[in-house]
């Protein structure tokens, strides 16, 4: 049987669908391909998600803003030092994105205007950082991604 080109095009099409579909059915079966949502309830924090950029827009009014520095020991968080630290109140929450596994969220309680995340609880590389605070009965958010 002699090829001619068209039946040559119509080959081509098909060995190139079927490797596309080798590699999707293969990415979406293999467990080794882990698809893991940021956050398990995605459409209830998408939801709440104009609250947060209220309270960005409260943070935003403050004299002065969260600022964080790493130091020998840790990670130091410093609040507003015209605020009264026993009066903030709130969680500051971590999210490694490389691995689920390292993410942690702390409650706030501060006697001082600053918070120290311990050096042993950060590995070194990318964080995610949000601070969800409230003062007074006004909320603030505070988020920022660093490198440790």
């Amino acid at each position: 049987m002699k090829l001619n080109w068209g039946t040559g095009i119509v080959i081509a099409f098909i060995t190139f669908i079927t490797f596309i579909l080798y590699f999707v059915v293969n990415m979406t079966t293999n467990k080794k391909y882990n698809h893991d949502l940021v956050t398990e309830e995605y459409y209830k924090a998408e939801l709440e998600y104009q609250q947060d950029i209220d309270k960005q827009n409260n943070s935003k009014s403050l004299s002065k803003n969260i600022t964080y520095k790493k130091t020998n020991e840790g990670l130091v968080v410093y609040f507003p030092e015209d605020l009264q630290p026993e009066k903030i109140t709130g969680k500051l929450f971590l999210y490694r994105p490389s691995n689920k596994q390292l993410d942690f969220e702390t409650t706030l309680s501060l006697s001082k205007s600053h918070l120290l995340i311990p050096d042993n609880r950060l590995v070194d590389g990318r964080w995610d950082i949000k601070i969800d605070w409230q003062y007074n009965g006004t909320s603030y958010l505070f988020k920022d991604n660093l490198t440790y």
